[in-house]
């Protein structure tokens, strides 16, 4: 086997214990180690104690990572079902400082590691031969009920990602009626999962020996006693888990048609040993009814290889990788590739330095780049024009279109049966992966540019229409609390008016989501008549961004014709706070720190109002507490 470049972090996380191993080769697992979560607050703090049980040297190559969670992973916030740890998928790829970050569900993890499991990593019980290329379905109990599946394609399979373990339990005898019965009066829900996992082969043995004397005991001392034989209720706990799981697996089978076999993973299976295969499983799988001949052809396996887990894991970050070469590929990156060798000795310095450090060079100044490519400044600006861009700035932005593989953005479908916590979950998580992806396309440069522009000025007109007005009334009272004359022009009819009386000395910004609107994109061409520089905030390759002095991209699809503008919105109102604090900073500490606190206590929510005659005029001012110290901070 080839080892990887870097060694990846690869983990397990269950609902008790969470268990991790550093793959240094396609599935070569080295450094296993079992942590009980409960041992530790989060999941950030159960990874840096795996980590700083590793070789200081290992521990620092790790840039890649794959996760899989008994959770369904939807959108960047994970937030488990059986545990109370809960992250955001990118902020912890920020805090654990990693390149890529996957987060999948476990047992998706577990679907992909079938196809590569040998004959001594499975164990057969009962008939049935698996037919090549065919769907394949897994099941297990372990914490909770996992339930997947993968379907077959030209160059590999697609793992399905589901909750089967949270279909509505059906009881087939009178024993499992009493069963039913007994759970009812404890859930409001009797699914598949709380009957067969840990906890839920608790309640079955609760419910046969209710009334009987039974004494409370745990899942692994239940099937201890049922496996020596010397507990008779435990036996028929077991027996009755047994039978549920045929009958789960064999919905499974005929559900998805899975002639490719059904496969047992999870915990509680294996450690049943051969008593499993004489258990009363094969023959409730096969109970179909009319469709008994059916099933019967369908194989099913006891999945007993150790790290099926990490394996499948392994194959999905893997995949993820190569896809983000492929876009690669296809974008700056690739293009680098391609034309390195057409480029001069120094050019080809510039284009090494990127292609080993494509994130610093983001947001890295050029004084920086030209110093660690070896090469004068302009070297790098015609680097950057070799391949068709402008000129840094416009490289940059292109390049954070290619480096965004490792962002999860991702939307989350509010539904009619949401709660209203959920509904709140939902609109947060659809809003938290825009606002870190715009973060990662921040352009240095450009930043740089607008905050000089705008401490500059003598005077800031904010231009904006529809929706985002709101951002430019912020703006609006944000520089004028830093001394700034600024005002918000958002009706049509008055901003080609302002433009037209704006001087060199002004700045007009003009806020756009689109970048297309006709009455902005003509202040843009008066204010140039004026001589009037334009900063925008819009859409990268708008007409609005070509016919600004400076652009600051803000990417993100919105179609206000048939929505509100929500998180387009917010990003650029996370803009504006940018460009204020980097003005009140380059104004300097002492001239936003004048205005006594008394005098600006309830600004937020009091109107401007002109001071009383003879009153002191005091300088802008945002608080006495120290320099710049609450520029970020809550309003009162």
């Amino acid at each position: 086997m080839t080892p990887f470049e870097h060694p990846r972090l690869i983990a397990d996380i269950g609902g008790n214990y969470a268990r991790f191993a550093v793959e240094a080769a396609p599935a070569v697992f080295g450094h296993v180690a079992s942590i009980p979560c409960a041992a530790h607050p989060d999941f950030h703090s159960a990874v840096r104690a795996y980590l700083g049980s590793l070789p200081a040297a290992l521990a620092e190559s790790i840039e890649h990572a794959a996760v899989a969670i008994a959770n369904p992973v939807e959108g960047d916030l994970v937030r488990m079902t059986n545990y109370h740890w809960q992250f955001s998928i990118e902020q912890m790829r920020e805090r654990l400082g990693l390149q890529t970050l996957v987060v999948i569900n476990d047992f998706t993890a577990l679907a992909m590691a079938l196809p590569r499991l040998s004959n001594a990593q499975r164990r057969q019980v009962g008939p049935g031969e698996a037919r090549e290329r065919s769907v394949i379905g897994v099941i297990g109990a372990g914490t909770g009920l996992g339930v997947s599946g993968l379907i077959p394609t030209a160059d590999g399979y697609i793992a399905l990602g589901t909750e089967g373990g949270h279909a509505s339990f059906a009881p087939r005898d009178e024993r499992e009626i009493a069963i039913l019965r007994y759970a009812a009066r404890q859930h409001e829900h009797v699914s598949f999962e709380r009957l067969l996992s840990g906890p839920g082969l608790e309640l079955i043995y609760r419910a046969v020996s209710e009334g009987r004397g039974g004494e409370p005991l745990a899942a692994t001392e239940i099937t201890r006693r049922a496996i020596d034989g010397g507990d008779a209720l435990c036996l028929q706990a077991v027996e009755a888990f047994c039978s549920i799981l045929g009958t789960a697996a064999g919905n499974l089978a005929v559900t998805l048609g899975a002639f490719g076999g059904i496969y047992i993973g999870g915990a509680i299976v294996p450690r049943l040993g051969e008593y499993f295969e004489r258990s009363p499983f094969r023959a409730r799988f096969e109970d179909k009814g009319r469709f008994s001949d059916y099933v019967r052809t369908i194989p099913t396996f006891v999945v007993t290889a150790d790290n099926a887990t990490f394996a499948g894991a392994s194959a999905i970050l893997a995949e993820q990788l190569r896809r983000m070469d492929a876009q690669q590929d296809t974008a700056v990156l690739g293009l680098i590739r391609r034309v390195r060798n057409k480029l001069s000795p120094a050019e080809r310095r510039v284009a090494d330095h990127v292609l080993a450090h494509p994130r610093p060079t983001l947001s890295d100044p050029i004084a920086e780049i030209a110093r660690a490519a070896s090469v004068s400044q302009p070297t790098v600006i015609r680097f950057c024009r070799s391949l068709g861009c402008e000129g840094l700035s416009d490289f940059k932005l292109r390049l954070a279109s290619s480096l965004t593989g490792t962002i999860p953005v991702t939307h989350t479908q509010v539904t009619g049966e949401d709660t209203m916590l959920e509904l709140g979950v939902k609109v947060l998580g659809n809003t938290a992966p825009a606002i870190l992806q715009v973060r990662d396309q921040l352009n240095r440069d450009a930043i740089d540019r607008a905050i000089d522009l705008l401490t500059a000025a003598e005077r800031v007109e904010f231009f904006a229409v529809g929706h985002y007005g709101v951002v430019a009334d912020d703006a609006q009272l944000k520089f004028l609390r830093f001394g700034v004359p600024s005002m918000a022009v958002t009706e049509h009819r008055l901003q080609v008016l302002t433009a037209n009386v704006m001087r060199p000395t002004d700045v007009a910004v003009i806020i756009s989501s689109s970048g297309q609107v006709e009455d902005l994109l003509a202040v843009a061409d008066k204010a140039h008549e004026r001589g009037t520089p334009v900063l925008a905030i819009t859409a990268s390759q708008s007409p609005l961004a070509k016919k600004a002095d400076v652009a600051i991209i803000v990417d993100h699809l919105e179609d206000p014709s048939t929505h509100v503008p929500m998180i387009s919105r917010i990003l650029h109102l996370l803009v504006i706070d940018i460009l204020a604090v980097g003005v009140a900073m380059r104004r300097g500490a002492e001239r936003v720190a004048e205005l006594p606190r008394e005098e600006i206590a309830g600004f937020d929510e009091a109107p401007l109002e002109a001071p009383p005659p003879g009153a002191r005029r005091a300088g802008p001012g945002i608080s006495t507490a120290g320099p710049l110290a609450h520029l970020t901070a809550h309003s009162r």
